[in-house]
């Protein structure tokens, strides 16, 4: 084999090379944008139940104008996107701390905490979103 052979079959590895890694990139960064889209799409579904809890009597198994008494049962708590609590407080950092699955004291406002199964952009630590949720309206903040 002649020496131009030889040169076009090492610069065709190593554009092979460079494609493969590419795509190992785009296919890594796809899948956590698409766990961390699921996650917010979950917490905004929790959130509307949490808001028609607010919104109904009492006497309707609802709030009566109050978050405190909402809960997530067993099959809110998880699924294939990630894990889900509910907090009184602002939740803060990329590490996943479970909260209750209850809400005895919140009033006014509610956070539910959502943590994906897919490595978010800090290392080691998962995708991690958490919605703030009121009476009124529903903002999700990405942690991770």
């Amino acid at each position: 084999m002649g020496q131009q052979q030889l040169l076009l079959i090492v610069l065709g590895v190593i554009i092979v090379g460079i494609a493969i890694a590419v795509g190992i990139t785009m296919f890594s960064s796809s899948s956590v944008s698409a766990n961390r889209d699921a996650v917010v799409n979950d917490l905004n579904n929790l959130a509307s139940r949490a808001q028609q809890y607010w919104r109904k009597p009492a006497e309707m198994g609802g709030g009566n104008r109050s978050f405190a008494g909402f809960y997530l049962d067993a099959r809110d708590t998880g699924n294939a996107n990630g894990s889900y609590s509910l907090s009184t407080s602002v939740p803060s950092g990329v590490t996943y701390a479970p909260g209750s699955n209850v809400a005895t004291t919140a009033t006014t406002d509610l956070w539910i905490i959502g943590c994906g199964k897919e490595t978010g952009n800090a290392p080691g630590g998962p995708v991690k979103v958490y919605t703030h949720v009121w009476p009124d309206s529903v903002r999700a903040t990405v942690l991770n």
